[in-house]
């Protein structure tokens, strides 16, 4: 067996040509150290013991981009999927990204008044415009919608009983599951109703001197379809506050509009606003959903309920910063102008037409052919995506590459900037909705570099 090779200095690994980026940095000294030390312990243990300096460097440059260039990096979506969870959900728009840089760029008035010089509160900040958007009486904002969840739960419910129907105690992303967020919050969870159907009648057959609140939760990344049955929330509302507790409804996607006026097929998510006309006490749902914005939880009600859940020692754990602040506000001012369909990316896909896809995706693959890849086009389906009305899907026309699939989806996510598309049928789909328009570009360089790694200049 041939003898493994003498490990190499600190100082002569460290000057290698794959480091030389970082040459001279105490972070490049502490990565080559690294290498070599566990070079070193696989060889003591008898494993391995034959890489070279150009492994040993590539190793160490791994250790750096992992510690300096820690990302997330930005990526193309190329999914068709527009809520897409993996990729940060939904992107921001252009007002909002400057709104999260004015607020960055120096200090900020998160917590003073300007007006009185005094101390304010960051609650008051979108604090209007959530209510007036909502169509309540206060809103606040949470870190996400699962903190808006569980400190309503804490604040309004702590030591009794809420009831939740059976096909509503889920588990959504992430293990978020109903059941154990009643139980963190110091609330006692009774199933009402079967699986399939639950009626207003068993919430009022359920209803004792403990009951707190019945939660409405909404399903969220599944449909139960065939034999069943769900009241509306009119119907439960009237059963609550006949019997003197709470609504809670958890309204997931963050709907401020009817998205019926897009497509009939996207009508059926629960709108914040609809939810409180109907009697809800208390609303919560995702910033960074159908809403468009940062990742937020969105939170409106009855003033005396939201206000209970402000004061709550929970809120300090779970407030929002200045930058979610500054991003979610500029995303509900588009929706209070009117302008949320052109201005907030999510809305702005979601209505892009069939015939609008089919010219983009004609434009691109016709670019793509005139640099040697053998684009072609074809119908598809994109879908909302992120926990919005799942099973829905949107006629697209894609951009269409031949395989091998796995190795050219590599070759896509190995490019800078990366492109996320997906494979169906032996072959690469890259579906221009959710490809923003200043994006084209360099969509079409990554797929082609992507396209000539994998099948060669020749091809």
């Amino acid at each position: 067996m041939t003898a493994p090779r003498e490990l190499p200095s600190v100082d002569r690994l460290a000057a290698h040509p794959a480091l030389a980026q970082w040459r001279g940095t105490a972070a490049a000294t502490q990565a080559v150290r690294a290498v070599i030390d566990g070079e070193r312990a696989l060889r003591l243990h008898g494993e391995t013991g034959h890489a070279d300096d150009d492994a040993l460097a590539a190793a160490a440059a791994q250790w750096l981009r992992a510690r300096l260039e820690p990302g997330p990096l930005r990526v193309i979506n190329a999914t068709g999927i527009v809520v897409h969870t993996n990729l940060g959900r939904a992107p921001l728009s252009a007002a909002a990204r400057d709104a999260v840089q004015g607020v960055t760029a120096g200090y900020s008035a998160l917590e003073l008044d300007l007006q009185t010089g005094t101390r304010g509160s960051r609650h008051d900040h979108v604090r209007p415009l959530l209510a007036t958007l909502c169509g309540a009486e206060d809103a606040l904002v949470t870190g996400n919608n699962a903190a808006a969840v569980l400190l309503a739960l804490s604040a309004l419910c702590k030591g009794g009983e809420v009831l939740v129907s059976r096909g509503e105690a889920v588990e959504i992303g992430g293990g978020f599951r109903i059941p154990e967020v009643m139980r963190l919050s110091g609330a006692r969870m009774v199933d009402v109703g079967t699986t399939n159907r639950t009626r207003a009648a068993d919430y009022a057959d359920a209803i004792t001197p403990r009951t707190r609140a019945i939660v409405r939760v909404h399903p969220s990344n599944f449909a139960m379809v065939g034999f069943t049955e769900r009241p509306s929330t009119r119907e439960v509302a009237e059963v609550a506050h006949a019997h003197g507790i709470v609504l809670i409804e958890d309204a997931g996607s963050g709907a401020l509009s009817d998205h019926g006026d897009i497509d009939a097929a996207l009508a059926g998510e629960p709108v914040l606003a609809q939810c409180i006309r109907d009697g809800a006490d208390v609303v919560t749902a995702s910033g960074d959903k159908l809403c468009g914005g940062p990742q937020a939880g969105l939170v409106a009600g009855r003033a005396e309920l939201v206000a209970r859940m402000r004061s709550h020692p929970l809120m300090r754990a779970v407030r929002p910063d200045r930058m979610a602040l500054a991003a979610l506000g500029a995303t509900l001012a588009a929706h209070l102008r009117g302008d949320a369909a052109e201005q907030v990316p999510v809305q702005h896909m979601l209505r892009l037409t069939a015939q609008e896809l089919e010219a983009t995706a004609l434009a691109l693959a016709e670019r793509l052919q005139a640099a040697g890849v053998p684009a072609t086009v074809a119908p598809s389906q994109s879908a909302a995506g992120g926990g919005s009305l799942p099973g829905t899907t949107l006629d697209t026309t894609c951009v269409v590459l031949p395989g091998p699939t796995g190795r050219l989806m590599a070759a896509l996510r190995a490019q800078t900037p990366p492109v996320i598309a997906r494979a169906e049928r032996g072959r690469v789909w890259l579906d221009p909705r959710t490809v923003l328009p200043e994006e084209h570009d360099a969509l079409l360089a990554t797929a082609g570099r992507a396209w000539h790694a994998v099948h060669g200049r020749g091809a």
